[in-house]
């Protein structure tokens, strides 16, 4: 019986698992930290989310804030986090691997139209605006980086952070040289401040060409070269009045290194598939790209889950799938071997021990034909104390309906020797070891003589 249960478990295990894997893998909350709220990584990874939901609903993503975009990362480090959204520029979580690239921003710098600056080595000794609302700190620290590559102390140029209304004037008044916006091409933080100061200077804003961006790039780990076309920022007249290279920082969502390849996969899928859902709650969403599989020296590294989904599309989704069926195939398969080869050990050892018992008693029956009244008694406590045992692995169930009335056999033959000992010894007989064993032991034999 005990053998059947085993096999029942496994049959009912496979059960489980595959229903549990037909239903649909995988399924998970994610929690994904997104920087501070209003701002327009916040409200794209909030559409995310959202189309999440409706396209892959067992792959849950829940939204996180943050005070930063350094603080997303610090959360994603220490695992309180699964996914997060972090600036190229800065220190990257030492776990994180990149599913998708969900913005580039333009380093701007604004000038007014008639601006003597025309490098960023020319910033020594001026002042530069920054618009208050988006990451100031972050933006400052990125200014920092650009100065140093230049040698420019950091300390030789001041900053002020303002309002995107009151930075056009702030420039207009002398108070600062340049406007350091780091935005996308299209509406966001730079459009506003070249407007801001176009307003205010009646005139046309310039952006300041950084011909050296190539090389910040490799010396700078985080920051890339951009040729911003004519026209990204003003229509009319146009800023940039030509094509200007410029040096540029990703917003990138990543994952923890530790994240199943077919949960990175799902969440890849989503998000390069449903674009055109994206669109609908922000415009910004046009710029998601996929990472570049072919880069040899990433900032970060792509995650293994997302490279397969970009080499192989949908096709290397469902193998995937396929091979988590197959891993837990195997592993239910060893585990039922397992319990069989314990289910064989368990029986061969209660088989040892039943003819050990039998054996004991057979040994008692003929040694109590020769044995004197001492010997005799001892033979007769021992014989209690086997039936006992006998009785206790019946009730377990460890000895089988066959072995059980074997046993009560040989018992009863080991009474009537004692017995019939006992009377050539000039004793009275005593009661049977155990009734319910004499019962078993003349069962049979009554059944056949009523045959």
């Amino acid at each position: 019986m005990w053998g059947v249960r085993v096999l029942a478990g496994i049959f009912a295990l496979v059960g489980v698992a595959a229903g549990a894997l037909y239903l649909g893998m995988p399924r998970a909350d994610l929690r994904i930290a997104a920087g501070p709220p209003g701002t327009g990584i916040h409200r794209l990874v909030k559409a995310i989310a959202a189309a999440n939901a409706k396209v892959h609903p067992r792959v849950r993503l829940v939204v996180v804030e943050s005070d930063s975009l350094a603080g997303s990362g610090r959360d994603l480090e220490e695992g309180r986090v699964n996914l997060a959204v972090i600036r190229s520029d800065l220190p990257p979580p030492r776990n994180a691997q990149t599913i998708a690239i969900l913005r580039r921003d333009v380093v701007a710098f604004v000038l007014p139209p008639h601006s003597g600056v025309d490098s960023v080595g020319g910033l020594s000794g001026h002042a530069v605006a920054l618009p208050a609302g988006s990451a100031p700190a972050e933006d400052e620290r990125l200014l920092d980086h650009l100065l140093g590559y230049f040698d420019v102390p950091a300390a030789s140029v001041r900053r002020t952070v303002l309002p995107l209304d009151a930075i056009g004037r702030a420039v207009r008044d002398r108070q600062a040289a340049a406007i350091l916006a780091v935005g996308p091409i299209g509406p966001g933080v730079v459009v506003d401040a070249v407007a801001s100061l176009a307003r205010a200077e009646k005139g046309t804003p310039k952006l300041m060409a950084i011909d050296e961006a190539e090389a910040i790039g490799k010396r700078l780990p985080g920051l890339e070269s951009l040729d911003v076309p004519a026209g990204a920022f003003r229509g009319r007249p146009e800023v940039p009045g030509d094509t200007v290279t410029s040096v540029a920082v990703t917003y990138r969502l990543v994952a923890s290194r530790t994240m199943l390849d077919i949960l990175a996969a799902a969440i890849a899928r989503t998000v390069f598939t449903m674009k055109p859902m994206l669109l609908e709650a922000t415009p910004l969403a046009n710029q998601i790209e996929a990472p570049d599989t072919d880069d040899k020296d990433p900032v970060l590294p792509i995650h293994p889950g997302v490279a397969a989904y970009l080499s192989n599309g949908d096709q290397s989704f469902f193998d995937t799938s396929e091979s988590y069926v197959y891993v837990v195939g195997i592993l239910v398969s060893l585990t039922g071997s397992s319990l069989a080869i314990l289910a064989e050990r368990r029986r061969r050892r209660q088989t040892g021990r039943d003819r050990k018992l039998l054996l004991r008693l057979v040994e008692i029956a003929e040694a109590a034909e020769e044995a004197d009244r001492a010997a005799l008694a001892a033979l007769d406590r021992e014989l209690h104390g086997l039936v006992a045992t006998a009785l206790t692995r019946q009730a377990e169930g460890s000895s089988g309906s066959d072995r059980w009335a074997t046993v009560a056999a040989a018992t009863a033959h080991a009474r009537h020797v004692i017995a019939g000992r006992r009377a050539a010894l000039g004793e009275p007989d005593g009661a049977p070891a155990d009734p319910r064993l004499a019962e078993s032991a003349r069962g049979p034999a009554t059944e056949r003589e009523g045959m």
